[in-house]
């Protein structure tokens, strides 16, 4: 599915890096003119203070991260898109609608041409639209939810991403730095930060981009940063002496380029740098999600490491966890540190997958069979 123009908008919203917290008022506002732009919907009644269109809006605003309100938003448009060419009342939908839009769901490859969509699009669409009939229900605006009775696909169960060994982890840590060292650029130094933060604290790469400079912060002894966490909430961490060491030479080096204080420093706490030669590209811009993958992924494969082609930044995440279960850290401070709401999370993605790699039946097997091969007269293990 394509991004509709309406979400345009919504991009006023989104940007965390900023020093000034948005207002929330402002942010309903931003809603509101978003959600004018949906198709299908009656016109407001400016006496009606319940009417469908603000009540999307407060809908799309309630309990919902940013990241939660683009993905519902473009779910809605794209339903509320289909009602539209079909000539059908939203609010007049029954199940056979639903079950003939699903049908149509696609999503374009990197070729450009659409292909249907996968079974986790479609059930991640249907949530949305029944989440958004369920707050109509409960509101009085809407009689029936549609979506209540469709089959939702059940996604397959995929294999969870790798993690890297300790050895590839240090191999990466020390390459970013000794890089960043030899060049002595911004750029590098920021790049060692970014590698650093994200291995020593397994924090997702959308909080981490979304943090600006005076999310550093001090309590009782500790240099922490505030970030914001899945779902919306507000978090922190304490930042361990290996990542500070590589962030703080940034900042100094960025401020310093900036001719200002270090402590007078503003802006995302991971920025682009201004370009050399081109006045027009100043920088100062907080990194993409796709700018961290690119780094993550240029730097595993100058350091040589054999999974560099399949690195992303939750690979980071990943690692953090699994090396600190297999160290006998707690699992319940595994979650707190990862910030998972469900321990089930953890156990069963990190430390249940570990168990099943590292106390694997196929290593017994092996030592079993490994006696009577090559003429060897080793006996198998338990006689």
């Amino acid at each position: 599915m394509s991004s509709s123009p309406a979400l345009v908008p919504l991009a006023a919203t989104q940007d965390r890096s900023v020093d000034v917290a948005v207002p929330a008022l402002d942010v309903r506002e931003a809603l509101i003119e978003a959600v004018n732009l949906l198709p299908a919907l009656p016109a407001d009644d400016p006496t009606d203070r319940y009417t469908i269109r603000r009540l999307t809006a407060l809908w799309l605003e309630a309990d919902k991260s940013p990241h939660t309100r683009r993905a519902y938003y473009a779910d809605l448009a794209a339903w509320l898109s289909w009602c539209d060419r079909t000539g059908l009342d939203p609010l007049a939908a029954r199940r056979a609608d639903v079950d003939a839009f699903k049908t149509t769901l696609t999503v374009r490859g990197r070729d450009g041409r659409p292909r249907p969509a996968a079974p986790s699009t479609v059930a991640r669409v249907l949530a949305a639209i029944s989440s958004w009939y369920r707050y109509l229900e409960s509101n009085d605006a809407a009689e029936r939810n549609p979506v209540a009775a469709v089959k939702r696909p059940k996604a397959a169960r995929s294999a969870p991403r790798p993690a890297l060994e300790e050895r590839s982890v240090a191999r990466l840590l020390d390459h970013a730095e000794r890089r960043a060292e030899r060049l002595g650029t911004e750029a590098a130094w920021r790049d060692a930060a970014l590698v650093a933060l994200l291995f020593y604290t397994g924090l997702r790469v959308s909080g981490l981009t979304g943090t600006s400079v005076r999310d550093l912060d001090h309590d009782a002894g500790h240099t922490i940063l505030r970030y914001r966490a899945k779902g919306g909430r507000d978090d922190f961490l304490p930042l361990p002496p290996p990542a500070l060491a590589p962030l703080h030479r940034y900042l100094e080096i960025r401020a310093r380029n900036r001719g200002v204080p270090r402590e007078k420093l503003t802006g995302p706490l991971l920025a682009t740098s201004p370009h050399p030669h081109d006045p027009r590209r100043r920088g100062d811009k907080p990194l993409t999600q796709r700018d961290v993958w690119r780094t993550l992924r240029q730097l595993a494969t100058q350091a040589g490491l054999p999974a560099a082609s399949s690195i992303s930044p939750h690979t980071a995440r990943r690692t953090a966890g699994t090396v600190l279960l297999a160290h006998g850290v707690p699992v319940q401070k595994v979650q707190d540190m990862l910030g998972h709401a469900d321990i089930r999370t953890t156990r069963d993605h990190y430390d249940a997958h570990r168990h099943k790699l590292d106390s694997s039946s196929v290593y017994t097997l092996a030592q079993i069979l490994a006696a009577h091969r090559h003429g060897g007269a080793q006996e198998p293990p338990g006689t």
